[in-house]
């Protein structure tokens, strides 16, 4: 039988105009921090986004979102928090903020396969 593993996640949102508090969800973060395991979906609906936002920057959002994804990964051009640890970086992502990427509060649950189960998340939140 296969060892459960217990994983945190968050929903990633866009949030055009601020003020107003309306999101699409747009991806998943998700994290295990004995396997080292920092994963993120994420795919912007730009008609979504429009009917949100008419006048909302969607080239900038999905740089924005991109640089999340670096974050994310840990890639090498993505900024000095993409240098911190696996947890550092989680934590970062998934803070309160009020800007136009946002995430929802971080959940936790049980999985034998954390990729399975990122997709799942995925299209239960965004799908």
């Amino acid at each position: 039988m296969q060892e459960q593993h217990l994983y945190e996640y968050a929903i990633i949102r866009v949030v055009p105009r601020v003020e107003r508090e309306e999101f699409i969800n747009v991806g998943v973060v998700i994290c295990h921090w004995k396997r080292n395991f920092l994963r993120s979906k994420i795919q912007l609906d730009s008609k979504k986004l429009l009917m949100l936002d008419p006048l909302a920057d969607v080239e900038m959002i999905q740089l924005n979102l991109a640089s999340f994804e670096k974050i994310c990964t840990g890639a090498t051009n993505g900024g000095n928090i993409a240098t911190m640890d696996l947890a550092s970086r989680f934590r970062w992502l998934t803070a309160v903020r009020s800007s136009v990427i946002q995430t929802s509060r971080p959940h936790s649950g049980f999985a034998n396969d954390l990729e399975k189960t990122l997709e799942r998340l995925f299209e239960e939140n965004v799908g």
